[in-house]
């Protein structure tokens, strides 16, 4: 049996969460078994996925396996992001200096404001009407 050394990170945005195992390899990104390429459409969302490793240059020294739940495709590149982050950290505590000046291992606490009832959305008001 092969000992391989792995190491996790959940990581959340909006109501997105992930689930991201690093371990030593060739570069490859998995997210939800397929390709970063064929799960991310757009060039922004493969960029936000990358950039702690391109920030730590652990690009091609690591492969990355992500389970991504909820939200839509921006909140999901978010939490792989930051899923990312925190398991880099726990695979080379000496990385968490760069991650944290670059603000990748705070967990954006935005979140989408209810809807409040009579009106048609969270801020906009139904058109006034004087007569």
């Amino acid at each position: 049996m092969t000992d391989i050394t792995q190491h996790y990170g959940t990581g959340r945005r909006k109501t997105a969460t992930a689930r991201v195992y690093i371990r030593p390899g060739s570069g490859d990104i998995q997210v939800n078994k397929s390709p970063i390429d064929d799960y991310f459409c757009s060039d922004v969302q493969k960029m936000v996925v990358r950039t702690p490793l391109v920030l730590t240059e652990t690009v091609d020294k690591l492969d990355i396996v992500v389970r991504v739940r909820g939200g839509g495709p921006t909140g999901q590149a978010g939490a792989v992001r930051h899923g990312i982050s925190r398991a880099l950290v726990q695979f080379d505590p000496e990385l968490r200096g760069k991650l944290k000046k670059a603000g990748f291992l705070t967990r954006d606490p935005r979140e989408v404001e209810r809807k409040k009832y009579g009106q048609p959305g969270a801020r906009k008001r139904f058109q006034f009407s004087k007569r």
